[in-house]
């Protein structure tokens, strides 16, 4: 349950006694962080076992704003949909802006924890599905109300304005771009910086990966319908074969990728679904295919979009069918993380966790739309935190299995680990920009 605020005062209390006590420094930091850690988890798992999808997060939002006013922010909620802001203001000083996200995913959970997600529902097509929590979107939504406790409880180390984001509908790319409609920086105030974690399935719990620039992908989900005439699977010269023109497209689309395309520059094309017909022997009118787009050069983006028109008629045409349809979706910008906001919080956050524990990452192909905040002018930093617990990372290896990743039914973090790194990066960042010491 959602701590209650005279309990968590009397907690916050009692840690400033603890670290006025140890006088500062690193330790005290660490001594109160620990003493909040059993109640975070416990509010991590309450939000693991009740997920939301995408533009449903109701009541995940009420939990998070609910967690923020205990802590001490002034919350705003309906903020483009389900989004919410917490404001907490310390002085003269700048804004600077924390986001967490607060959707889950259609999966149903396998990880067989007590307090893994039971809920199902429908999907965004109707279909029932599971709801889980498999991208760590608790995960961060935790760590905002850690961050939040930390800043209350010690505001002698900094200045200045913090904005707690909750944006929902990550995973459906709409969350950032809503907040952002509904006035966002108009009604808050324009940051001079944002940050956001995300956690990851592969590297050590107590790490935190960082890297510049580019760092997740532009996408674009993709619609294409190949249309056909229908007819008698015994007589196919009398109808046109919607399905043989998807097949062929298929395998058209990754000409695209390997001869269009700079093969120094990052390029994908995956159709995911393909849908057509509904018995033996009969000859469909129309056949389905979801394409997931991904890059990180604009240029190139916009050369794979008119490139999958260009291959799904000239197919068509080939059939001599009628012209196919084709909708792009759901986009997301590339996420470019600024270099001189990542070389001021690495800093810190190596001061704080030591340099072995803030490591270098690869950029990935996978997508955030954490970037629109950069895209509307905001310097943004989103860095990873180690989720799986160096024991069990080593046990996979030991298998010479891959760890679970995201986006998987089997997915879950060590969470106490996990949000001690998590935190104490965080408030390092923020210290590193609100005049912190």
């Amino acid at each position: 349950m959602v701590p209650h605020p005279t309990r968590t005062a009397s907690r916050i209390l009692r840690s400033a006694v603890a670290v006025a006590a140890l006088g500062g420094g690193a330790a005290a930091q660490q001594a109160y962080l620990d003493a909040q850690l059993d109640d975070l988890v416990r509010f991590y798992q309450e939000l693991h076992a009740n997920p939301e999808l995408s533009f449903r997060e109701k009541n995940t939002a009420k939990r998070l704003a609910a967690a923020l006013r205990q802590a001490g922010a002034e919350v705003t909620e309906g903020v483009g949909g389900h989004g919410l802001v917490g404001m907490l203001t310390n002085g003269d000083g700048p804004l600077v802006m924390v986001r967490a996200d607060l959707d889950a995913l259609p999966i149903a959970e396998k990880t067989g924890l007590p307090y893994r997600s039971k809920i199902y529902t429908e999907d965004g097509e109707g279909r029932a599905a599971g709801i889980m929590h498999a991208c760590g979107h608790d995960i961060h939504m935790t760590n905002l109300v850690g961050v939040a406790r930390w800043l209350v409880a010690h505001r002698d180390r900094w200045r200045g304005r913090v904005m707690l984001l909750g944006q929902p509908a990550e995973e459906r790319s709409g969350g950032a771009r809503a907040m952002l409609d509904a006035g966002l920086f108009r009604r808050f105030g324009k940051p001079v910086a944002g940050l956001a974690i995300h956690v990851s399935h592969d590297l050590a719990a107590g790490s935190i990966g960082f890297g510049a620039g580019a760092m997740m992908a532009n996408v674009d989900s993709v619609d294409v319908t190949m249309f056909g005439r229908g007819g008698h699977g015994a007589a196919p010269h009398l109808t046109i074969d919607p399905i043989v023109q998807a097949a062929q497209l298929v395998l058209q689309l990754q000409t695209i990728v390997a001869r269009e395309i700079d093969p120094t520059e990052p390029a994908v094309i995956t159709v995911g679904s393909i849908h057509g017909g509904q018995k033996h022997n009969i000859i469909a009118d129309r056949c389905q295919l979801q394409l997931t787009v991904r890059s990180y050069s604009d240029a190139v983006r916009e050369h794979l979009k008119q490139g999958i028109v260009r291959k799904a008629k000239a197919v068509a045409a080939g059939a001599r069918a009628p012209e196919p349809a084709v909708a792009f979706s759901e986009a997301t910008p590339a996420l470019i993380n600024d270099a001189q906001l990542v070389a001021r919080c690495v800093a810190a956050m190596r001061k704080e966790l030591g340099d072995d524990k803030v490591v270098p990452v690869s950029r990935v192909m996978t997508a955030e739309d954490f970037g629109r905040f950069g895209r509307a002018g905001v310097p943004i930093f989103m860095f990873r935190v180690g989720s799986v617990a160096a024991e069990r990372l080593a046990e996979f290896r030991r298998k010479a299995e891959p760890p679970p990743s995201l986006h998987s039914g089997t997915y879950y973090p060590d969470a106490k680990p996990t949000l001690r790194a998590s935190i104490r990066a965080t408030v390092a960042a923020l210290g590193a920009l609100l005049g912190g010491h």
